[in-house]
């Protein structure tokens, strides 16, 4: 089977944001959060609230996981969930003081630590990267979805390969 040309870029994307996952997420258990809560915290950071779909579009948490996150953030009373005025059966998702506070500190502490790994990083190269990035995540949005393969029918088709002469 040939070689993709792609599959070393993959792989170095793939590491790239494990190593940010571990950069990012150790700094952010320092504070006391899991990356999780730390997304909705700062999200929501500077803002009246927002609608559990809002929230979940503008984080990278599931909305089988969302749920959970906000409900232990509004155990520790950093959220509060309220109706929303235009539609009393849509709830608002908002920091209460105690969560402006950990923002303003989580925040600013996370950013100064992330500076520590990207500062020596100019301007023009900050943005090369980041149009690169935004090229590849317009490939993918742009490419067809694909069938999917039944996990059972490799099997099949294996087993027919092995059982045929």
């Amino acid at each position: 089977m040939p070689r993709e040309p792609f599959l070393p870029m993959l792989r170095e994307l793939a590491r790239c944001y494990q190593a940010f996952e571990a950069y990012s997420g150790a700094h952010v258990r320092g504070l006391g959060l899991t990356p999780s809560q730390f997304d909705i915290v700062a999200t929501l950071g500077n803002t009246p609230g927002m609608s559990f779909k809002e929230l979940g579009e503008k984080t990278l948490i599931t909305k089988g996981t969302l749920t959970g996150v906000v409900d232990r953030l509004e155990a520790q009373r950093l959220v509060r969930r309220s109706a929303a005025p235009e539609d009393g059966r849509s709830m608002i998702v908002s920091l209460t003081p105690a969560g402006k506070r950990l923002f303003e500190r989580a925040f600013a502490a996370h950013l100064a630590h992330l500076r520590l790994a990207l500062g020596g990083l100019d301007a023009a190269r900050m943005q090369r990267h980041e149009t690169t990035l935004r090229e590849l995540r317009g490939a993918f949005e742009a490419a067809p979805a694909a069938e999917p393969v039944p996990a059972s029918a490799g099997r099949n088709q294996a087993r027919r390969r092995k059982e045929s002469p």
